[in-house]
């Protein structure tokens, strides 16, 4: 115990590999970047062979039988064969002599992946790129229920698949929705992030067009040299998820359980048995159904009789109404008949003073003397 407490209390010295490299820390180099093969690399070739293959639905096989010829001859440039199976629907992809790439074998296996999942030919080729990417999404298992799976691969897609060109303009990915798997083609951190927005769609836990938005917000952040830096959760928008309520079903009320059976309903025999009718013989059973036929037909020859009478019954007349009018509205019919009459008067006498003749009015003022003469008092 003693010799490990001492071995740990030990300080570490570096050895001469742990000593730093020129090339740690210098700027010019990108470790990101993913540098194109050379065949000079790798002049002996492939000791072992190494083959891929997958299965195809039924319906992608007319359009590979007629695109293949195109595939052949991409594949045929990196020294991969490649051998398309119309009777059992696959297609392989192997090595040769000539390949010299080791992962050109991986990326073809992804080519045929994609070329089974309805991606385009000129398309798929693409991944042949060292550049290019793929992931295949499974979405068919995020989800139980087929009717709410169908609804949020709807979200995904969007109205005339605006939602996905948003996508893939923002992610600078190829994306293609098909049953229940996402085919996606671009770099690493394009692929990232198209991962997170499908499951989350699919989990429902944030509606595609936010991540868009959130998306949209980084890119404008990463322009901004001042912020490349910087922690940018702050600038970001936080959606809350809102619980809308649902309707309350209203649920049946609960029978009380008994562990006895229901009583037994009483057969056609037992009802004839109460009635008396089981006893009586054939004669009279007949008789008995031919008068309550009888009985049967009369009341229905009496209600169509009623109802046939029944147009030609004359409707009831309205009693009419005498014109007879309380003391009370006379009265009052009077008052306002005077009334009007008092009003008539003074307003021909208004419009008579205001009719006034101008040459009466002149001749009758001249006539007049304009000085009264002074009457002379006697002093």
């Amino acid at each position: 115990m003693e010799d490990i407490e001492q071995q740990q209390n030990k300080t570490k010295h570096k050895g001469k590999h742990d000593k730093p490299k020129p090339w740690d820390e210098d700027p010019n180099i990108d470790r990101w970047k993913v540098e194109k093969f050379d065949p000079s690399w790798n002049e002996a070739g492939m000791l072992e062979v190494s083959s891929f293959s997958t299965l195809f639905p039924v319906y992608r096989e007319k359009y590979l039988r007629d695109t293949w010829p195109v595939v052949k001859s991409a594949l045929k440039e990196f020294g991969i064969v490649g051998e398309l199976n119309l009777i059992e629907g696959s297609m392989t992809v192997s090595t040769t002599r000539k390949t010299r790439d080791p992962y050109i074998i991986v990326k073809a296996r992804d080519l045929i992946k994609l070329l089974s999942r309805s991606v385009p030919a000129p398309q798929a080729i693409k991944i042949l790129d060292d550049e290019m990417q793929c992931d295949i999404i499974k979405i068919g298992n995020l989800v139980r229920k087929k009717e709410r799976f169908v609804k949020r691969r709807r979200l995904l897609v969007g109205p005339n698949s605006s939602t996905l060109k948003a996508l893939e303009i923002l992610t600078g990915c190829y994306i293609l929705v098909q049953g229940n798997t996402v085919a996606a083609m671009g770099s690493f951190k394009g692929l990232k992030q198209v991962r997170r927005v499908v499951e989350e769609c699919m989990m429902n836990k944030m509606h595609p067009v936010y991540n868009i938005k959130i998306l949209m917000m980084k890119k404008e952040l990463a322009n901004d040299p001042a912020l490349a830096n910087e922690n940018w959760d702050r600038f970001l928008p936080k959606f809350k998820k809102k619980t809308v309520k649902q309707k309350k079903v209203k649920s049946k009320p609960k029978k009380q359980y008994t562990p006895f059976p229901p009583p037994q309903q009483p057969s056609q025999i037992d009802i004839q048995l109460e009635t008396g009718e089981y006893f009586l013989n054939e004669k009279k059973k007949s008789a008995k159904k031919w008068q309550d036929k009888q009985e049967k037909q009369a009341e229905k020859t009496a209600e169509n009789k009623r109802k046939r009478e029944a147009a030609f019954v004359p409707p009831m007349e309205a009693p009419k109404q005498q014109d007879t009018q309380p003391d009370g509205d006379k009265n009052d019919i009077a008052e306002m008949a005077k009334v009007l009459k008092e009003k008539a008067k003074a307003f021909g006498k208004r419009k008579a003073a205001e009719t006034i003749n101008p040459e009466a009015y002149i001749a009758s003022s001249s006539d007049q003397p304009l000085f009264k003469k002074r009457s002379k008092t006697s002093s």
